[in-house]
């Protein structure tokens, strides 16, 4: 009998042994059970042990054993449930990479930092890349060296924290503390011999007052670029690239990237204290398009006589700021009022490009726009403590929260969009713009803004010293789209000491981003075809343009999902603790990015009104419904030895995306064009096998005085990409990663050794149909990149 994944782990875990781990991710201690918690409980002395919903605790330790800088890495190393590849040729997604949790879209987790949301990135994904379509927050932007601990909620809490908390909250805590800090350096290479890393991260804490402090962060760095691309081995003509050659790049992109922070709190009396936060960070990422070989049409040969590879310069620059009161009246009734703004800014300079429509006289680099979101959010939060005859006081939890959004899309400069008129050879229209990246029209451009304003209400307790229980309800009104209501119930039961078991219900939502709403640019994008990866230049509409009206848009309705949880928690003997949670989320109405309709009635009925040269197009649409089933098994164990300390630690999810439906193609879709699929099977498996099914994350810290040693080793489970027809498609295999690092501390200073994917695994080479001629071997799909081994030193000195 063939056994399912999740009977597997509920089997696993009920026979688990020294070699499980609880529920915290890898290099964690069993102290973290005792850590009290801020995320999905209004409950002021509620531990991680005492959740009534599943949780994870990410201490400093445990980000810096990951050996990145990057954030975002660093939780996918430590998360079973959660995705991040590395995609390339993806245009601005190469600099800011969409991460994934429980395979649901990248905007499906709400981000907090301390307790307030953190706004978006400015960028909609719109490539071939898994979370193509989503805008979610750049995780990235948050420096580590600021960073206290992560509280991750994997389970829906809309009914506490409003829109986008489908998938889970991830709150982020700022180091506060006076008299402490550090400094560190870190410098690291892959083994290929790129990718040269160097990064210095600083954080100091100083006293304000009696009992204030503030506390600074500091990081800056700087990433290479990394190419695993090789020469063209297909058959030559006069359009391919130079056989023998590598002219194209497929890798990371160059980063400098830089950081400042602060996090604040004074006491003003034993009743008022006020406190603020703020974030400033600016990155600057130099990525690549396709090669354009020198017979290209798209090339002009006196500009370029050898071809060109066209490359596109982002500079992301975001701003968070919360400024804020928490006070208690002589009721007992505790307020905490605060107004937080964030703004995200992407700037797009294309180089080494030309216009071809201009002819010999084109630039080779232009400014072609920028995109930047807002947030304005005022929060009212409210709680007291009710005795109600209870054994223990109910926490009544009440509150408001007004929140402005604006979306801005500033045109490029006008030769970056140009038609000069110049026909290539043969060509019967121009080709216009600048190559790999049109710049953002006039037409484009726009300044775009709503508002919402909810009240939510939510009761907790313990019922008895066995029982707690939790309701949640929240009240929420959008002027573009209307109003939600959602709810939800938790509870948990402990049977014994050392058995409990965990459930929730609940519904939530996320409204439309004004970038899925509002985005509309022209780019040149390379699309795996019968005939080969041809380039298409596709425009990605705005619901509200004519033309994506006659091509089935429709206006975006909000995402609804329902979801439910069902955990057991597990101390079977000290320092063991594990958890098995198993987990259904259904999401309506979810919202994707169309596929690219590029068949000849439809390029003719956008030629004909006004788009020349264009290849295609697409839009945003609530077009299906999904289904996600999945199980996540999390823990670690303590082991005492003589003068020593073993921390052994194990993570495993299963995960699985169903689509339920697909909405039939509008009728004036059909009008143009009766074949039109407007949501194809390329697009399908990137909701339905694109990450992998499963992940499991093994490892161990040992402590011996001051020498450390860690290692985690790491499976990633198969998953698919989708091609036009069944010939392109391909599953890959899943593969093992190791990561090793050892540390030596000596009074205040700590040098460690490391090295990611020692083993210097890399992922199935992709089929030769969909390689460009060979040219890129890598799928930007992979859970773990392509870059292969990567070794790194730092040094750290703390007080």
């Amino acid at each position: 009998m063939t056994r399912h994944p999740l009977h597997l782990a509920l089997l696993a875990s009920l026979a688990a042994g020294p070699a499980l781990a609880q529920d915290t991710p890898a290099g964690q201690s069993p102290r973290t059970l005792d850590t009290l918690i801020v995320t999905g409980t209004r409950v002021s002395d509620r531990t991680v042990a005492e959740s009534q919903s599943p949780i994870d605790i990410l201490t400093p330790e445990t980000l810096t054993a990951t050996g990145t800088p990057e954030l975002a890495t660093a939780l996918s190393r430590a998360l079973p449930s959660l995705n991040f590849p590395r995609p390339a040729i993806n245009d601005g997604t190469d600099a800011v990479r969409p991460a994934q949790i429980r395979g649901l879209s990248p905007d499906h987790v709400l981000v907090l930092v301390n307790g307030k949301r953190y706004h978006s990135g400015a960028l909609v994904n719109v490539n071939g890349s898994q979370g193509r379509s989503s805008s979610p927050v750049d995780l990235n932007t948050i420096p580590i060296s600021a960073i206290e601990r992560v509280e991750v909620l994997r389970d829906g809490a809309s009914a506490q924290y409003g829109s986008d908390a489908i998938a889970g909250v991830i709150n982020i805590v700022l180091k506060g503390r006076a008299g402490s800090g550090g400094v560190s350096a870190r410098y690291g290479q892959y083994s290929a011999g790129d990718g040269d890393q160097y990064q210095v991260l600083a954080d100091a804490g100083f006293g304000i007052g009696t009992d204030g402090f503030v506390h600074l962060s500091a990081q800056g760095a700087h990433q290479d670029q990394t190419n695993r691309a090789r020469p063209f081995i297909g058959t030559p003509t006069a359009t391919s690239a130079p056989p023998g050659q590598v002219v194209q790049r497929q890798g990371d992109p160059e980063v400098d990237h830089g950081s400042v922070t602060f996090n604040a709190e004074l006491p003003v009396t034993e009743y008022l204290q006020f406190y603020g936060t703020g974030i400033y960070t600016r990155r600057d990422s130099l990525s690549n398009g396709f090669f354009r070989p020198a017979g290209d049409p798209r090339n002009i040969p006196s500009i370029y006589p050898d071809g060109f590879l066209p490359q596109i310069n982002n500079v992301t620059t975001d701003h968070h700021f919360t400024a804020g009161f928490k006070a208690e009246t002589a009721g007992g009734t505790a307020i905490d009022f605060s107004y937080t703004y964030g703004d995200s800014e992407m700037t797009f300079d294309i180089l080494n490009t030309l216009n071809r429509s201009l002819g010999p006289t084109s630039p080779t680099q232009f400014y072609a726009g920028a995109l930047e979101v807002r947030q304005h959010v005022l929060n009212l939060d409210l709680s007291k403590q009710l005795e109600w005859g209870l054994d223990y006081p109910v926490t009544w939890s009440y509150g408001a929260e007004w929140r402005g959004d604006g979306f801005i899309q500033s045109p490029g400069e006008p030769l970056s969009y140009a038609n000069g008129g110049v026909v290539a050879p043969g060509q019967t229209t121009p080709l216009p713009g600048a190559q790999v990246f049109s710049g953002f029209r006039p037409g484009d451009g726009g300044d775009f803004d709503r508002n919402a304003l909810s009240f939510y209400t939510g009761l907790e307790a313990d019922l008895t010293d066995r029982l707690s229980l939790g309701v949640a309800g929240r009240f929420e009104d959008f002027s573009d789209f209307g109003d939600t209501s959602n709810f939800k119930i938790s509870g948990r039961f402990e049977f014994t000491d050392a058995v409990a078991l965990r459930a929730t219900a609940s519904t939530g939502f996320r409204a439309p981003s004004l970038q899925q709403q509002y985005f509309q640019s022209t780019a040149t994008n390379f699309i795996a075809t019968p005939q080969g990866t041809l380039p298409f230049d596709i425009v990605t509409f705005r619901v509200t343009n004519p033309a994506a009206i006659a091509l089935g848009a429709e206006p975006l309705r909000a995402e609804e999902s329902t979801n439910y949880s069902l955990g057991l928690v597990l101390q079977p003997v000290d320092n063991l603790y594990v958890t098995v949670d198993a987990y259904q989320i259904e999401v309506e109405d979810r919202i994707s990015l169309s596929a690219n309709l590029t068949s000849a009635p439809v390029r003719n009925y956008l030629q004909a009104n006004g788009f020349a040269g264009v290849g295609g197009g697409r839009y945003f649409t609530n077009a299906i419904d999904t289904t996600t089933r999945g199980v996540d098994l999390v823990g670690t164990y303590g082991w005492a030895l003589d003068n020593s300390q073993l921390d052994l630690t194990l993570g495993y999810n299963y995960n699985k995306t169903t689509i339920d439906r697909v909405a039939e193609n509008p009728a004036t879709l059909t009008a143009i064009d009766p074949a039109a699929v407007r949501f194809d099977r390329v697009e399908r498996g990137r909701f339905e096998v694109g990450a992998p099914r499963d992940k499991v994350l093994v490892g161990g810290t040992w402590t011996a005085g001051g020498f450390e040693a860690t290692a985690n080793a790491t499976r990633y489970g198969e998953f698919s990409v989708l091609g036009s027809t069944a010939a392109l498609d391909q599953t890959f295999d899943a593969a093992w990663t190791l990561d090793l690092a050892f540390s030596y501390a000596l009074d205040k200073w700590k040098f460690t050794v490391g090295g990611d994917n020692v083993l210097n695994e890399y992922p199935d080479e992709v089929l030769f149909a969909n390689s460009t001629g060979g040219q890129l071997p890598w799928s930007g799909s992979s859970p773990f990149g392509f870059n292969g081994a990567f070794v790194y030193a730092n040094v750290a000195y703390r007080w």
